[in-house]
């Protein structure tokens, strides 16, 4: 079999993908993937069977189909008996396990190494653990803060020891069930220890060289801490120590306003703490569009947390137990004092133990493993995969990459990531969540385009809620009308998102999100909502018109 690419025009939708698979077939064609929006029907021929043949299947398809080539296949690893493995991974994470589940799949011998604990940062001290304890504590904000008039709530002060008890035995049976027990299901080996590159093809533990064919790189990242003058002087927080403070401060610090920043003081917040986020830039999430900041900062101010913008830091002191962060604002001198301060300015690849130089591994400028479109590095031996690439710093975005790194290493598929469409939640209250471009994004790239921007308190289950801080926000193609970008922030935005993101993934336009049905009183309405909101007034249409 030879595997070919070949441009396909009129193209417009998913049927259209599947007419011209099902021409291909016709003609013996296997492993067929064809996309609208790339414009292009990747697929393998039998070896008798000319590319030719196919494209006039195409064009009997009533499509166009324009260049081809022959894509040449990576040799796939030999499983022999050279090297002690066929596969060394570097890491316990996400990817790491996504990655060895689909290696030994291939009849792979594969080894795992990890220096601490298994199964990386999300199950261990991020995702798992944060967004247990973000549920508490939104549970916990509105026992005190519930906004109907009838209802009489109230709580107490919160036991964060019995919190953090709960919250470690649910990320201990996670572990286990997601992570540990797949070692012995699946047959690969766990090394404890830290991997140390000698050469390209060799990696020392504890010790003693291992060899292998191919390796994956999945080490992930730390917290990282910004150069503040006396901050080396002062105990602070990260988000990894914050999770097991056995107390919870009167006040709490955060220096950084990303998405842990945000999460992790909106948490301590609603769990009893008198809480100011300070940011460098004028508005937070400055990379996302300015009505996601606008509205995410009117209900965190809202509720009661100090958001502090175009914030300098001069110093940091300590006095005692008491943090004192020395800012100056708009001109004006302030001192921020707090009990307790925590550091949220991102994170930082774990490479430095690795001696990458060795294994001819390229690093870039924050120490981060430079990776190609397949997931390789700089040396062909070696792949890498999450977070310690500095790619979008999301779990499912790592398992997929460490699927598609075995699937080259050593499946041999020649595969490339596709990380056009991947959606991001923060999972604040109200949550926060995106796909696709954003207007200034959309400007930078020349393109013309309409925006959708539709306010909270148009949603009617946010009327129902009666909570209408929030915003729904879509970025258009003038001319095609095909949606490109998707912006929300309202309670379970993470869950309205994913039809957004198929939205944008497949194509779909405004007519077509208006032409469906959306349930009544759910917040995914909002999206049909904001489509009718790019020519129409919905405040002036009944409830469920279209």
């Amino acid at each position: 079999m030879k595997k070919y690419r070949v441009k396909v025009e009129g193209m417009t939708c998913t049927g259209c993908e599947e007419h011209v698979s099902v021409a291909l077939e016709n003609i013996g064609a296997k492993s067929i993937e064809a996309n609208f929006r790339r414009g292009e029907a990747v697929f393998e021929l039998p070896n008798d069977v000319e590319v030719e043949t196919a494209k006039k299947a195409i064009t009997e398809a009533n499509y166009q189909p324009g260049a081809d080539e022959e894509i040449q296949s990576q040799e796939k690893v030999v499983l022999d008996d050279e090297g002690d493995y066929d596969y060394i991974i570097i890491g316990s994470g996400g990817a790491a396990f996504s990655s060895a589940i689909k290696a030994v799949e291939y009849g792979a011998k594969v080894a795992m190494i990890e220096r601490g604990t298994v199964g990386g940062t999300c199950v261990n001290i991020g995702c798992v653990p944060s967004k247990t304890l973000l549920r508490a504590g939104e549970i916990n904000y509105l026992a005190k803060n519930n906004p109907f008039i009838g209802l009489h709530t109230s709580a107490s002060d919160a036991d964060i020891a019995l919190l953090l008890k709960q919250k470690n035995e649910l990320v201990t049976e996670l572990r286990n069930q997601k992570y540990v027990n797949l070692i012995d299901e699946y047959g690969f080996e766990l090394i404890k220890g830290e991997a140390r590159f000698v050469d390209e093809k060799t990696v020392e533990v504890n010790g003693k060289q291992i060899t292998a064919k191919r390796f994956l790189i999945a080490t992930g990242a730390s917290p990282s801490v910004p150069i503040i003058a006396g901050l080396e002087n002062v105990d602070y927080l990260t988000s990894t120590s914050l999770l097991e403070l056995k107390k919870v401060p009167k006040r709490l610090t955060v220096i950084g306003s990303g998405y842990i920043g945000m999460e992790l003081g909106q948490l301590f917040h609603h769990l009893g703490a008198e809480v100011t986020l300070m940011q460098r830039s004028e508005r937070l999430l400055k990379e996302y569009d300015p009505e996601v900041s606008e509205v995410i900062t009117q209900a965190f101010t809202e509720q009661g947390i100090n958001v502090m913008t175009g914030v300098t830091y001069e110093r940091i002191e300590q006095d005692g137990d008491i943090k004192k962060v020395y800012v100056e604002i708009n001109g004006k001198k302030r001192i921020i004092e707090a009990e307790q301060l925590l550091v949220a300015t991102g994170r930082t690849p774990n490479t430095e133990t690795l001696n990458l130089p060795e294994a001819g591994v390229k690093v870039g400028s924050r120490g981060e493993i430079v990776i190609d479109e397949y997931c390789k590095t700089t040396n062909a031996r070696i792949y890498s995969a999450g977070d310690v690439t500095l790619g979008p710093q999301f779990v499912y975005v790592a398992a997929y990459q460490g699927g598609l790194a075995a699937d080259n290493a050593i499946g041999g598929l020649k595969r490339k990531a596709n990380l056009e469409v991947v959606p991001g939640v923060t999972f604040t209250t109200p949550s926060i969540a995106t796909v696709g471009i954003t207007e200034q994004q959309a400007r930078e790239k020349g393109l013309e385009i309409k925006t959708s921007v539709l306010p909270l308190n148009s949603v009617p289950r946010a009327l129902v809620n009666r909570e209408t801080t929030g915003v729904f926000k879509l970025i258009v193609d003038a001319k095609t009308l095909k949606i490109l970008g998707a912006h929300v922030v309202a309670e379970n935005a993470g869950d309205v998102i994913y039809a957004a993101t198929l939205a944008v993934k497949v194509g779909l336009t405004v007519e077509d999100i208006r032409d469906s049905l959306a349930p009544y009183l759910t917040m995914a309405e909002g999206l049909k909502l904001a489509a009718l909101t790019l020519d129409k007034d919905v405040s002036k249409l009944s409830c469920c018109a279209g």
